[in-house]
């Protein structure tokens, strides 16, 4: 057996637009103190990426090539959520915004060739059905909307053979602190390590 403790790497995202704090970043960093629960099984990485597709796409493939993590979680703010929200799918096409160097991805296209879109080997609708975290709703979504956290997302699917996963969180609130945001990863991270034991990971 191996004996090497298993990798989790966990991205949160820089500020962009108007956003000079990304509430994601600050989940993440929140999520980094409290750890998963049990470290000397699971060791828990966390990174900041900006909101740059050149960049996310040179880190997201040093990620699988450096790390060969067991699972990369990838954490994005959507801006008019209310509730944290797990993605099933990234998608490959309609990268039209750019990111905060003015750039957009020629054709719109993440990686020339590849399938129209990757899905998660966890399965985030099992994931919602099984956590509950306090004072803020989970839910399930197959659109992660075509900016730099999905295109991330295809990438780390695509580098990772489904072995990866996107979770929005709403921007910070007076009831959504950092705090409670970390907490929650935690929780829902615990979750999808559950579900990446099943096959579809396992074989990767």
């Amino acid at each position: 057996m191996d004996s090497q403790p298993s990798c989790v790497v966990v991205t949160g995202f820089g500020p962009f637009r108007q956003h000079l704090v990304n509430s994601s970043w600050e989940a993440v960093k929140e999520l980094s103190k409290l750890g998963l629960g049990n470290d000397t099984v699971v060791q828990l990485r966390t990174l900041e990426l900006p909101v740059d597709y050149r960049e996310a796409k040179r880190r997201v493939t040093g990620i699988w090539e450096d790390h060969q993590p067991q699972l990369v979680v990838h954490v994005g703010m959507d801006t008019s959520a209310k509730a944290i929200i797990l993605e099933q799918s990234g998608k490959n096409q309609g990268y039209r915004d750019a990111d905060i160097r003015g750039f957009r991805p020629e054709g719109g296209v993440c990686l020339p060739g590849g399938p129209d879109m990757l899905e998660s080997g966890v399965c985030m609708k099992a994931v919602c059905k099984h956590v509950a975290v306090e004072d803020v709703e989970v839910l399930f979504s197959r659109d992660a909307g075509r900016y730099v956290c999905d295109y991330t997302y295809y990438l780390s699917l695509h580098h990772g053979k489904g072995c990866a996963a996107l979770i929005h969180v709403p921007p910070l609130s007076r009831g959504l602190p950092a705090s409670l945001l970390g907490r929650a990863l935690q929780v829902i991270i615990q979750e999808m390590l559950e579900e990446v034991e099943k096959p579809e990971c396992k074989a990767r």
